[in-house]
């Protein structure tokens, strides 16, 4: 990742290029850290991702001006020991919040992994494990056992329908509030 700028009629847009043999089209991401990321396959020029930067800079103005009026609550940096440590403890609260609202729904799942997700705070796959991302470890506990809940309710409703979030409501009457509060903890 090299860090880049392009010029517009009134502003520079400083950006992250991300090259990747596996992107298929460009794409542009603002994220409250590092600002602009830019992703494009190795197949198209710079001068061509620059392009698509100029065609895209209300909507880059508009989200970056977003991300400063919001009130983001950021995660400590860790390193790999401190990572396996929290690792190690949060399973053992993750299987105790899924025991204890697993009691009101009774799903079958098969394993719990956690792991260091950048983009999700847990995930429910097909096979019936349950994903679930360390920094869950930072949140207070509500957040952290609405999470657990989200994603113990995808073993019945693979899906966000009304029926998906009918479950959880069973659990986390609150959920729509947990929900917001969540949005200022970044990933």
């Amino acid at each position: 990742m090299e860090k880049r700028s392009v010029k517009t009629s009134e502003h520079i847009i400083e950006y992250t290029l991300n090259c990747s043999k596996r992107a298929r089209n460009i794409g542009i991401s603002i994220d409250c850290e590092a600002g602009v990321i830019a992703t494009k396959p190795w197949f198209i020029s710079i001068k061509t991702l620059e392009q698509f930067i100029l065609q895209k800079q209300s909507w880059i103005f508009k989200h970056l001006n977003k991300f400063s009026k919001l009130d983001f609550k950021p995660f400590p940096k860790i390193n790999k020991r401190e990572y396996k440590k929290y690792k190690v403890e949060i399973k053992k609260d993750v299987v105790n919040i899924l025991e204890k609202y697993n009691q009101v729904y009774n799903f079958t799942y098969r394993k719990v992994f956690i792991k260091n997700q950048r983009t999700r705070w847990g995930s429910c796959s097909i096979r019936k494990n349950l994903n679930l991302n360390y920094r869950i470890k930072f949140l207070p506990q509500p957040l952290k056992e609405y999470i657990v809940v989200h994603e113990l309710c995808h073993l019945k409703e693979f899906n966000h329908s009304k029926r998906f979030w009918n479950l959880v409501k069973e659990t986390v009457p609150e959920y729509k509030n947990i929900r917001k509060e969540l949005k200022k903890y970044h990933l």
